[in-house]
Parts: structure tokens; C-alpha cells; sequence
């Protein structure tokens, strides 16, 4: 019954079909640059808490969100990489269009499959291709894809460890200046913790809430 149904079914034309995947393609293109711009401003706030931090000499809140600097900054290249692969298969896309009106229908693209498979694996693209992958296979432009490509891209986002060297070299660009600056306010700082009060732990604890506050925001912007 169900091939019956999609026996009597209206087909999409070949050409049709292409241009609504291109619009939907420039769209989650255009999402991509939102979302890279929603990370980079939420950086600025990052980096000016950094400045704080290290005006009150508190490194440990300075390490703490270099970390999320880094981590943003990975997912700002890894989504600058995902827009290039969007805008070929487009592309390609594109190409297919002309063949379509010759031979009246879709053909195979093993580059098109190649694109979609790797941005299966990328984290913040891995449920919107799962999606194109059906629906391109159903058509005939790519091959089925058996695999667990969502799966890993979802386990293996932020897996990358932060170096040491990375954090420092973030630390020195954003507070170095204000930490050379101040010398005299630092060394008050380090004159007081041996001796820390009820109100410095009261304090820290507000300073714990703020970091765990921009975290947030941060995993929020890169999701």
C-alpha cells in the first residue's frame, strides 16, 4: 500500500528540488554567521571579565575563562569551515542543475556526499545535515550513508584539551597590559590572602556564581 501511495504521489521537479535546497542551504549559512557573531560578542564580555580577574590578581578566574576563549574560538573556526562546505555544496548544487534539464533527472555526487558526510560529523551541523542526507538520498544525489556520524559529532564536541601554552598566550593578549599596569594593586592582592575573611570568601563565591553565569551564556552561544 505504501508504494502504491508513493507510486500515485506528485514527483518534484528535478529543478525545483535544487533550488529549494540552495534557499535552505543560504539559510542556515546566513544562521551560521549569527551564531558566530552571537560568540564574538559574548567573547568582548569574556574578555573584560579577564581584565577584572587580573586587576584583583585572581588567575585562577583568568585560566578559568581563557579556557571558554579558546573553546569559542574553536567553534568559530569550526563553524567558518562549515560555511565554506554549505556554500560548495551549493555549488555543486548548482551544477547539478544543468545536468538535471539534459538527462530529466537528479544525478549521484560523490563530492556532495563527501561534503554531507563530513559535516555529519561536525557538532553544530550534525542534525541539520542528518536531515539534507535523507532527503538527498531519497532523490538519488548521494548514496545512503550507513554510519554514526551524529553520534560521534555529538561526543567528540569540546573533546580538545587547552594547553597551558595556548592559555597563557590568551592571557598575556587580553591582561597582560592591565597586569603590568597594576603592579602595586597585585601586590596589595597577594598581600592579603594569607589572612582572608569571612568577607574575601563571600567574595569568591560571588566571583564563582559570575564565572559560572558566563559559562553559561558561552555553552548557550555555541550550541
Amino acid at each position: 500500500m505504501e508504494k502504491v501511495r508513493n507510486m500515485l504521489k506528485p514527483k518534484v521537479e528535478p529543478q525545483k528540488q535544487l533550488r529549494e535546497w540552495q534557499r535552505r542551504l543560504r539559510r542556515e549559512c546566513l544562521n551560521v554567521d549569527r551564531q558566530i557573531r552571537d560568540i564574538q560578542r559574548e567573547e568582548r564580555n569574556v574578555q573584560k571579565a579577564i581584565k577584572e580577574a587580573a586587576k584583583r590578581n585572581d588567575m585562577g578566574s583568568a585560566k578559568s575563562l581563557a579556557k571558554e576563549i579558546i573553546r569559542s574560538r574553536r567553534t568559530v573556526n569550526r563553524l567558518y569551515e562549515n560555511k565554506a562546505q554549505l556554500n560548495s555544496i551549493s555549488m555543486h548544487l548548482g551544477e547539478s542543475v544543468a545536468i538535471a534539464r539534459t538527462v530529466g533527472h537528479l544525478s549521484k555526487s560523490a563530492e556532495v556526499m563527501k561534503i554531507v558526510n563530513n559535516l555529519m560529523k561536525a557538532p553544530e551541523m550534525a542534525v541539520t545535515m542528518q536531515e539534507f542526507s535523507k532527503e538527498m538520498t531519497k532523490a538519488g544525489v548521494i548514496e545512503e550513508m550507513v554510519n554514526d556520524s551524529l553520534d560521534c559529532a555529538l561526543d567528540s564536541e569540546d573533546l580538545e584539551e587547552e594547553t597551558e601554552e595556548e592559555i597563557d598566550k590568551v592571557l598575556t593578549a587580553i591582561a597582560g597590559e592591565t597586569a603590568a599596569q597594576l603592579p602595586e594593586a597585585a601586590r596589595k592582592e597577594r598581600l592579603k590572602q594569607p589572612a582572608q575573611s569571612v568577607e574575601d570568601a563571600e567574595e569568591e563565591g560571588d566571583d564563582e556564581e559570575e564565572l559560572e553565569e558566563i559559562r553559561a551564556r558561552l555553552a548557550k552561544v555555541r550550541s
